[in-house]
Parts: structure tokens; sequence; C-alpha cells
């Protein structure tokens, strides 16, 4: 979780926006991509010479990539710069540090905005501002500390909402993230929670693959966090029903149009373990929806995506694995009552109920808890 002194970045939005690989950015800022990689989630804290050089390659100010964390009361932080101006944005509260977040797309539909900036001042593109129709956040319902931010793929995450408000006076905030994207914001201590689904490197659920999201956990973040049974689900390749598919080797043909998803995914990691040494596709979508749409809409023949998005949108569908899906979050907000009401939702009948009740989920092992140590 940020401290007093703790250095939040920027490094990684800025990327992005310019849709660069973290290889790209390496090479460009003549750092080492691993050292990219360890800015952007917190693990590693800059030299001058290494942030200069990094503001230089994305062409913006240092100040702009790079700002200490500030627990003072008062106005709330941005946890990332706006794209533009004006910006609905969301406000929480997480482990003592009270965000502002840009409102965005979210699977829960349009969710209520705390408040709107209208410009932002031109000597410090973070802090200041000029704000209209902003809401009283301290005393409005789901407030900042009774708002539980999420960051995950599921799209079936809107369950959670309705018991979270009315059973516990939980507002939830939904970010649609990768798997590996929800972990850098979890260890740069933005999110509460993260959904993470990375059974392994190939299309095997069989012993051993029940592993994937822990070690994917270790490997980012280290000790220190819990994983929440959320599902386990069925993830395969959508494609249109004029095509009449029977088989992943029929799929597999040379002439098929794929969409992808972003790597740090789930939904990739299959695909890349499905199509070994060929291209990736070059068309991504941002989550399992946009991958089924891709393919109803005709822009895409196939695509790797959730039995649920696939079924929804009306494709044909061909299983290729199960995975674990669980929800991560860090072993000292264990007791924070957002959390506590969280695995309490998790572990209900009715929740229960309806999670089994969606295509390609299995909720027998729903709510079960585990903690993520180094050598177990």
């Amino acid at each position: 979780m940020p401290t007093h002194d703790e250095l939040i970045n920027a490094v990684r939005e800025h990327r992005l926006r310019r849709h660069w690989s973290q290889d790209e950015l390496a090479r460009r800022s003549g750092l080492s991509r691993a050292g990219v990689s360890a800015i952007e989630v917190g693990r590693l804290v800059p030299s001058t010479a290494a942030a200069l050089a990094l503001a230089e390659a994305l062409a913006v100010r240092v100040d702009m990539l790079f700002r200490l964390a500030r627990k003072a009361a008062g106005a709330p932080l941005w946890a990332w710069e706006p794209v533009r101006v004006p910006c609905r944005y969301w406000v929480a509260e997480v482990g003592g540090q009270v965000w502002r977040y840009p409102a965005e797309a979210s699977p829960l539909g349009t969710v209520p905005h705390d408040g709107v900036i209208k410009a932002l001042d031109s000597g410090d593109p973070l802090f200041d501002g000029i704000e209209t129709g902003s809401r009283d956040w301290d005393a409005a319902e789901g407030g900042p500390t009774r708002t539980l931010v999420l960051a995950c793929c599921d799209p079936a995450v809107g369950l959670l909402a309705g018991p979270l408000s009315r059973l516990a006076g939980v507002r939830l905030i939904v970010l649609p993230r990768s798997s590996r994207s929800a972990l850098e914001l979890l260890g740069r201590g933005l999110v509460h929670v993260a959904g993470v689904h990375l059974s392994g490197p190939g299309l095997d659920d069989g012993p051993g693959a029940e592993d994937g999201n822990a070690q994917a956990v270790l490997a980012a973040l280290g000790d220190g966090y819990r994983l929440l049974r959320l599902a386990r689900w069925e993830e395969g390749i959508a494609s249109l029903p004029a095509l009449r598919l029977g088989s992943v080797a029929s799929a597999l043909a040379p002439d098929r149009r794929w969409v992808g998803r972003e790597p740090g995914s789930g939904a990739r990691q299959c695909l890349d373990a499905l199509l070994g040494d060929r291209p990736a596709p070059e068309h991504l979508a941002r989550d399992h929806r946009g991958v089924a749409e891709a393919v109803r809409s005709g822009w895409a023949d196939l695509g790797v995506c959730l039995r649920l998005a696939s079924e929804e949108a009306g494709l044909d569908f061909i299983p290729l694995r199960h995975e674990d899906y669980d929800l991560c979050y860090p072993a000292q907000l264990e007791d924070d009552p957002r959390l506590v009401a969280l695995r309490e939702v998790v572990r209900s009948a009715p929740f229960r109920r309806a999670l089994g009740g969606l295509p390609g989920y299995q909720a027998a092992d729903t709510g079960e808890a585990r903690a993520v140590e180094s050598g177990a």
C-alpha cells in the first residue's frame, strides 16, 4: 500500500496510450524490459537518469510520470491522469489513501459518478482543476470508505453489486482489466481486489493447473495476499455459426480470422497455447464480451472467450479448458469491512446459486480462501 513517501507513477498509462509494449518502451528509453516492468508495478524506484529517459521516450514531463503519494487531509489524488476533460470520476479509499478514478465503461453499466472535473490546471495536470456537479462524496451513499474497487474481466461481476449494496451498503466500482493488469493495480495500491485466471501456459487443465493463479500472484507481487475462489469457468473458441466448426482442428484452418486479447490476459494465454508458433491476431478486444461482439458482428471468425460471453452473443462454442477464477486481495485488508462483506456475499447460498446457473460457471468451490505463500 502507498505510504507517505511512496512514489506513484503513470508510466504504464502513458505507454498504453501510445500502444507500445514494455519491450518498445525499453528500447526507446534505453532501459531493460525487466526494469520498465518493475517501475510500472512499483517494485523499483527509478533513478533520476531513468526517470528522465522514460519522460523523454514518452514525450512528457517527468512530473506527469511520477509523484509522491500524500495522505494529508484534503482533495483526493488521481489514481491516473484523466485522458481528457471534462472528466467524470469516482472516489474511493484504498489502504488509507483516497483516490479519484476517471470514469470508464464498466460491466455494471453506467455507474453514477462522484464529480466532474471541467478543466485541468496547465501547470499541474494531475492535482488541480475546476470541478462542477460533484456530490458530497464523503456523505454520499457508497462514499470513499464504503466503496470497493475491483479490477477484473469477469462478465458476470454484476452479480456482486446488488448484494453488496443491499446487504452491506457497499458500492462496487469495477475496472475492466486483464489478470496481469489487475495485479499491477493491486500491487500499486490502487484497487482492493484483482480478478485472476492464469491457469498456466498450456491447454491442459489437469493436476497442477490450479496453482497457476497463486504462482502468478507470487511472481507479480510476492507474499502477503489472499485468494478467494469465485468460480471455475469454461474457456474456449467462439465462432460464427455459419462456419459450422466441429473441432479445434477445423478452427485452426489457415484462412480463419481471429480476434485476440491483450498479453497478460487469461484468454490470450489460452489463445497463444492454441496457436503455437502462428502469429498472434493483430486486432484485440478489451474483454470477453468484446471478443464475442467482434465475432458476432463479423469483424472476426473466431476468438477465445468464456462460454458465457459466447452463448450471450448467440455463437457456437468449442471448449478448450477449465480455469480457476480467483479474487486476490492483500492480507492486510482481511478485516476491512468491504472485504468482509465481499467474502460474505460470495459465500452466500443465493450468490452461489446464481453463479452456478450461468453457462460455463461451476460454483462447487466458490468462497474457499487460501493464503499465497512462497514454497507452498
